[in-house]
């Protein structure tokens, strides 16, 4: 039976991506981290989309991790174990590289793979009562080496080795102060505030944000294709809101940004 889904919803530039399985503190069940580069995908394919945000269901909880009660049957003998991972790695693979800006708004509890999913995407802002944790080391589990490089891509060196070594839990201030962190609101202006702060980047330049991601991509790639960054940059000097930017600045307004 089908446990927790991964619901799409597309408007006024932004596809939210929602964990949904209340229950369990939205926990990521095997269906969700399969459905993930699809839905990712679909956001990149529609010229509609300019940024992609990732929420937890309600206000308990962003992520609680993955769905352990699913660990007997998907994560014990040692193939299920690689296809495990493999779906996982996919679905964080699908945030970290997608073509458009990717936004983690987190409430509540972000544990083990949340934070994992939270890390993936580009930005992270959050509410006051949010609250961190890799808690591996107490569970016993593996942590691969590509989740570990990624967060240390991410976090640095010594807030990983902190998070997984301790396995302690870290409040939304530490944790913006750690660099986990872009912007931390109290829960009572936090809604307004984290969809203003995702407007805010939808409403620039499409074909700048592309040039951007695909630079922050390349960056943490061990042979970065610089070629296609400056073909990305080349393509936002030719482009019509190039022009319209600057006549915006020009004449003090809102640009009218569309992607060409």
């Amino acid at each position: 039976m089908t446990e927790g889904t991964l619901r799409y919803d597309a408007r006024d530039g932004v596809a939210i991506l929602t964990l949904v399985q209340p229950a369990k503190l939205n926990a990521m069940s095997y269906d969700m981290w399969d459905a993930l580069p699809d839905a990712v995908h679909k956001a990149e394919k529609d010229p509609a989309v300019r940024v992609i945000v990732l929420r937890g269901d309600g206000d308990r909880a962003f992520c609680a991790g993955a769905d352990i009660s699913q660990f007997g049957e998907k994560r014990s003998e040692a193939d299920a174990i690689r296809d495990y991972d493999t779906v996982v790695q996919r679905g964080n693979e699908a945030l970290q590289n997608a073509e458009k800006p990717t936004v983690a708004v987190v409430r509540g509890i972000c544990f083990g793979g949340g934070l994992g999913l939270a890390v993936s995407c580009d930005l992270r802002v959050a509410s006051t009562d949010a609250r961190f944790r890799v808690p591996a080391a107490r569970l016993g589990l593996g942590y691969g080496f590509s989740n570990i490089a990624m967060l240390v891509r991410r976090l640095g060196l010594g807030t990983t080795a902190d998070l997984l070594l301790s396995a302690r839990i870290v409040e939304a201030g530490e944790a913006c102060s750690l660099g986990i962190l872009n912007a931390v609101w109290t829960p009572q202006e936090f809604e307004t505030e984290a969809a203003r702060y995702v407007e805010r980047i939808a409403r620039n330049a499409p074909l700048t944000l592309k040039a951007i991601k695909r630079a922050l991509i390349e960056i943490g790639r061990p042979e970065p294709d610089v070629a296609a960054v400056d073909a990305l940059v080349a393509a936002c000097y030719a482009s019509r809101d190039y022009r319209e930017g600057r006549a915006a600045f020009r004449d003090k307004r809102e640009p009218d940004f569309s992607g060409d």
